[in-house]
């Protein structure tokens, strides 16, 4: 950091085709399906299978009434969009019951460490009266007859399968008691079910096992079910632990790079020293193929494929390739060149600047990478017109698709399998790795599994895209009568399946968003301004210019952490030009009472105005998108010898010492998961607002591997943190998977411009200090592995 602290800146099988389509599953009569009433079906088979079909009743998208107001996101926002478009084929997800009484179902999501297997686990087991370690929840393969609803993103998993879940729950007990009734000679009425166990009068019982056979049915049938009252409920609700932390910390967890497929060997790839570089020719291919090891070397579009007996070998193949390179994507250009290209790009703020009465700041965010701790990696094997996928996918109906078109065969000859990852960030919406292993195993003849090593994410692996956000805010009269927001930003990547839905559902959207681009939509769908300042805009311009050159995703929040940061920042600002108090101000000027409530409390737990020394502050800010509110209030150390201090190897500067953070996420399935999210999600706006980037200089980026790359440690962690998770009014759940990020970043940085008396305007702050690293070689782009991990770990 700087030395002054303030200057400038395999499942269990799905639900069978034979479930109900469409039209037929809407079909017949719908009167009598209330609040808690919906339809289900008990699925044709040999076993008990039941699914649930929510698309009675259901609310046309284009029926929702648009205000007015150019706040989209207030009314219809892109989780009623996704959950929309899930509800078509709701009825193909369903729960079967074995022959020991025991819950399965296959989640049409990934597991990335979230904890949606758990709060799906605890809603089954709930609605069924099961032991929670009785509900067994794996993960989907890809089925084309889900589209639209197996993507996971958007903290959409819990906010779209809440209902549907529970449904398909409610009717397999409907069934197993109708099954238990004939069985044990009683009116289904006086039965009660208790963890997994069916009670008669009298004490006759039976368990859900031996009447499970009884409860298939031959044919699909339609059933009509009423949902448990919350009061009935007594999982949902209560702190848990994950069902698969066992596993986790024992190192029994499958991840893709833990699968045993049969002769697939390690493969990694030698990539360009540019971004995006291509390679022409292999000049020393027959020496390298002679190493100890090496069963193949094949160029692929990404770069240079090597497959190996080991990781190990494969590195040094990697090192030793002699590869005549292409130039990249963005030769020669550094950040700035990039900012400058923004700049030109930005939309024109209409309000005329008048003079004192017009607040105004530009704020310029840097790219970081979207990778996750576990390394980009698939096993693909592509042999004899076929080809097999397994990876960490949070969109596989997209990633069959692009491995098909990939090596030339059609979807319906790739099978891909989903495996739970180590985190995504936003990372694994993009195939990247599945289609590479594909390229690979093609070119080889042969299975392989493929790693991307540490120095290739943030090199070449996705990015969340630069940005810059101006804003004009006009005060009158001592009223704030507009707030303008220009977000300009290097492109998002939106081919993950998200834009197909857009544009299959494109008449479902409220009036005015069907002529965007993906990106526009997606962004007047997430960004809400949850203030009253007169006349509001807030538009994104991504300009083709930039597009293509660089490998960007769906970050965690994707467009929220900067804009509300930019807003926050300035709301700090108009209250200053009113001598209001911050909290204050806010409090005034907000629409909704969700997030006056988060407001309120966290300014009350986080002893919001008590007396700080100089070069401290408090700093707090709010953020409402996915159902819900957060606010999060933090206490920051600015002083030189805080921010001067010296850690080995290690990243410092200002330092949170306190943290709080207050969230509404309506119905909450598991305290403890949410409250773990929240801190995951404070620990990514820490890093975002101080420390986090990726340098771009000379056409490639600087940093190589996580010991280049300052996120959030130990050393920069607050020393106090509390989350408290508020009893909600709302009767549906939220999301909270990115929910934490945005007001995190935005206090972060609202406190260091308490602290500094200076306003921030680049993020990371640390962005113009010297590197804290030596850049590692981009020819050969691997470091050499180490052969004393001892001396590397502390």
């Amino acid at each position: 950091m700087g030395k002054t602290p303030g200057r400038e800146p395999a499942a269990t099988p799905s639900a069978p085709s034979t479930a109900p389509k469409g039209p037929t599953a809407a079909a017949g009569p719908t009167t009598g399906v209330g609040r808690r009433s919906f339809v289900g079906y008990v699925v044709g088979g040999t076993s008990l299978m039941v699914a649930a079909d929510l698309t009675v009743g259901a609310t046309p998208a284009g029926a929702v009434p648009i205000p007015s107001l150019p706040q989209v996101a207030e009314v219809y926002d892109l989780n009623d969009f996704l959950t929309h478009c899930a509800l078509p084929t709701s009825n193909k997800i369903g729960i079967t019951i074995d022959e020991s009484g025991d819950a399965h179902f296959a989640l049409p999501r990934m597991e990335v460490g979230q904890g949606i297997t758990t709060a799906v686990a605890m809603l089954i087991a709930d609605e069924l009266d099961l032991p929670l370690e009785r509900v067994h929840v794996t993960l989907a393969p890809a089925r084309q007859e889900l589209l639209f609803n197996q993507l996971t993103g958007g903290s959409n998993t819990i906010i779209s399968m809440y209902t549907p879940v529970r449904v398909a729950a409610a009717v397999a007990r409907k069934a197993l008691l109708d099954a238990a009734a004939i069985q044990l000679g009683a009116l289904v009425d006086t039965l009660v079910t208790k963890a997994g166990v069916i009670l008669a009068p009298g004490g006759a019982s039976v368990a859900y096992g031996d009447v499970a056979a009884d409860a298939a049915s031959a044919s699909t049938k339609r059933v009509k079910v009423t949902l448990k009252a919350a009061g009935e409920r007594t999982l949902v609700g209560t702190p848990q632990r994950r069902i698969d932390a066992l596993d986790a910390v024992t190192g029994r967890k499958k991840f893709a790079m833990d699968l045993d497929v049969p002769d697939a060997l390690p493969t990694m790839v030698c990539r360009a020293p540019d971004l995006n570089g291509t390679a022409r020719s292999v000049r020393n291919q027959a020496e390298v193929e002679a190493m100890p090891g090496v069963t193949h070397v094949a160029i692929i579009p990404t770069g240079v494929a090597v497959r190996a007996r080991t990781f190990g070998q494969c590195i040094d193949a990697v090192r030793a390739l002699d590869v005549e390179w292409r130039s990249g994507t963005v030769p020669g250009k550094d950040a700035d060149a990039v900012l400058e290209e923004l700049r030109k790009a930005q939309l024109p703020l209409v309000v005329p600047k008048l003079g004192a009465t017009s607040v105004e700041a530009e704020f310029v965010f840097h790219f970081r990478s979207g990778s996750a701790l576990e390394p980009n990696c698939a096993v693909a094997d592509v042999r004899d017109g076929t080809a097999t996928v397994w990876g960490g996918l949070k969109s596989p109906i997209d990633a069959q698709s692009k491995v098909a078109k990939a090596i030339g065969l059609p979807q319906s000859k790739v099978t891909v399998h989903v495996v739970e990852g180590g985190g995504s960030f936003g990372r694994k919406l993009i195939s990247d790795a599945a289609i590479e292993a594909a390229h690979a195993s093609k070119a080889f003849g042969a299975p392989v599994k493929l790693m991307w090593h540490r120095a290739d994410e943030p090199r070449q692996g996705r990015v969340h895209p630069m940005a810059t956000s101006r804003i004009r805010a006009t005060v009158l009269a001592g009223s704030v009568i507009s707030f303008e927001q220009r977000h300009t930003s290097v492109p998002t990547d939106f081919t993950h399946g998200l834009g197909e839905r857009l544009t299959a559902e494109v008449a479902a959207l409220p009036t005015g968003l069907a002529n965007l681009g993906f990106a526009e939509t997606i962004f007047l769908l997430t960004q809400e301004l949850p203030y009253s300042f007169g006349v509001i805009t807030q538009l994104l311009n991504e300009p083709g210019l930039a597009a293509d050159r660089f490998n960007t995703s769906s970050v965690r929040n994707i467009y929220s952490p900067d804009v509300a940061t930019a807003n926050e920042l300035m709301v700090d600002q108009l209250a200053a030009r009113l001598k209001k108090d911050p909290v204050a101000f806010r409090r005034s000027h907000l629409k909704s009472k969700v997030v006056r409530r988060v407001l309120d409390r966290a300014a009350e737990l986080g002893e919001w105005g008590k007396a700080m020394p100089a070069g401290t502050a408090q700093g707090i800010a709010v953020h409402k998108e996915y159902k819900g509110a957060t606010a999060v209030l933090v206490e920051i150390d600015c002083r030189p010898e805080t921010v001067n201090r010296k850690v080995r190897d290690g990243v410092t500067g200002p330092r949170v010492t306190r943290a709080t953070v207050v969230v509404d996420a309506g119905v909450v399935i598991n305290p403890r998961g949410v409250e773990a999210q929240m801190m995951g999600g404070f620990s990514d706006g820490l890093a975002q607002a101080l420390t986090y980037s990726n340098h771009l200089v000379d056409g490639h980026f600087l940093e190589a591997s996580w010991d280049n790359s300052a996120y959030t440690r130990q050393w920069n962690v607050p020393l106090e943190f509390r989350c408290e998770v508020l009893e909600s009014d709302s009767r549906e759940p939220g999301g909270v998977g990115e929910a934490g990020v945005a007001s995190s970043m935005a206090a972060v940085a609202c406190a260091y411009a308490r602290a500094t008396g200076t306003l921030p305007t680049e993020f990371p702050i640390n962005f113009r200090d010297p590197l804290h690293f030596e850049p590692k070689s981009f020819v050969p782009p691997v470091p050499a592995s180490p052969v004393d991990g001892l001396d590397h770990t502390y």
